[in-house]
């Protein structure tokens, strides 16, 4: 199941990218989807199931700070990385896009180690995570295509770089074929991606779909984004 999760992973990114080749003035909802579904999927299902499976080894209080530590380490290679692409005095925009580009395959390779590990945890959750991390793939796909063309790429560039964010999660499930987190590590790790998710739902995706769009209807499909999740868990919780 993991391995059709993956192609899954694959396909979703590759439609974002072609999605935001056809159609650049509906970008604004899918990324105000996608924000509410990952800021959900940290709320309702990863954050409380590290409490659950970490309270055998360590109070909810610490698995908190997990969190907020998952938060800040993105928030820092965030800021360090990727934001380097948006300086102005910059003299290759196109490097800018390229470099914006390998930075959201970073964040995707990210995304199926997290798929991998959550399935580690049971199949239940793997789901859960691997529905939220296909949308968020989705406008990865859409980022990296927009990415390229918004600093001057051509349309071959940005399909280059859309094969390259679509074999990222591929591998990141691939490669945790290789190991196996600690049944005492599980619940810490899967807090460090709630706080991972948290921050690119509410400081990546979420202002991007708003930027010079009306609020209304973006507001609407991140609300939408997070009631789907959230009923995609109760009933797999049922």
């Amino acid at each position: 199941m993991i391995l059709l999760i993956a192609c899954a992973a694959f396909i979703a990114t590759a439609l974002g990218g072609l999605f935001a080749i056809r159609f650049k003035d509906k970008l604004h909802l899918i990324l105000g989807f996608s924000a509410g579904a990952l800021i959900a999927v940290a709320f309702f299902d990863l954050i409380p199931e590290a409490i659950a499976l970490g309270e055998s080894f360590s109070s909810a209080s610490n698995i908190m700070l997990v969190v907020g530590l998952g938060f800040v380490i993105y928030m820092l290679l965030d800021r360090c990385f990727f934001v380097q692409c948006h300086e102005e005095g910059h003299e290759h925009p196109e490097h800018r896009g390229s470099f914006g580009a390998g930075s959201l395959s970073v964040h995707s390779f990210l995304d199926g180690i997290a798929v991998g590990v959550a399935f580690q945890v049971s199949s239940t959750v793997g789901v859960i995570v691997a529905t939220a991390v296909l949308v968020h793939d989705f406008s990865d796909g859409i980022n990296t295509v927009s990415m390229i063309l918004r600093h001057g790429g051509n349309r071959r560039q940005a399909i280059k770089w859309l094969l390259v964010d679509a074999l990222a999660p591929v591998l990141g499930v691939l490669s945790t074929f290789l190991f196996t987190i600690p049944e005492s590590f599980i619940g810490p790790v899967l807090a460090l991606f709630g706080g991972f998710f948290m921050y690119i739902g509410a400081s990546d995706l979420l202002p991007e779909s708003h930027h010079n769009h009306p609020t209304r209807w973006t507001t609407f499909s991140t609300i939408l984004g997070m009631a789907t999740i959230a009923i995609a868990i109760h009933f797999a919780g049922a």
